[in-house]
């Protein structure tokens, strides 16, 4: 067992458990959204119910949007060139993602239980507050990634770029 000095760099827990309890408030808002949930977004009293099939990909499409829109900000935190352990740190916001995916969707289910009048599924278990497309919980952790490849491309090009305007490794050559 190795003894840890002073100088050691602790890994960032946090990037695991920030996503993962970001999670709440994500599936709390996909219920807020999303069709058949208290239905924000389009208010219209036919899809206000889950008897409805038409709100089945809506009410899927809504929590894709919120788990899309949250790993695309874990994304902008991560890109940050100060932050030690880089790829420590990526790898555990993706695993936080993929908790914080799947803990959005069991607190949508958990609002719609508490907040939504009772539901009779017994014709089919989509009538309740659920979620159909289980591929949709993958696209936190997705759009994470990619998000930060693209940030990552996108800023060492811009480093390239200013780094060789004054010569090699940014100095000017004197003649």
């Amino acid at each position: 067992m190795r003894k840890s000095t002073g100088g050691t760099r602790r890994l960032p827990w946090a990037m695991l458990a920030a996503p993962a309890l970001a999670g709440i408030p994500a599936g709390i808002l996909w219920w807020l959204l999303a069709p058949g949930g208290l239905n924000l977004i389009t208010r219209d009293s036919a899809l206000a119910t889950g008897a409805n099939p038409a709100t089945w990909l809506p009410r899927d499409l809504t929590l894709g949007a919120v788990l899309l829109f949250a790993g695309c900000l874990l994304a902008v935190f991560l890109v940050d060139g100060r932050r030690p352990h880089r790829q420590a740190a990526l790898m555990l916001a993706l695993t936080g993602a993929a908790l914080g995916a799947l803990v959005a969707w069991q607190a949508g289910m958990a609002a719609a239980r508490l907040w939504s009048p009772p539901v009779d599924a017994s014709a089919n278990a989509s009538i309740a507050f659920s979620l159909r497309a289980w591929p949709v919980l993958l696209l936190w952790p997705a759009a994470t990634a990619i998000a930060v490849f693209a940030l990552e491309v996108l800023d060492v090009g811009g480093r390239k770029r200013s780094g060789t305007a004054g010569g090699a490794n940014g100095l000017v050559a004197e003649p």
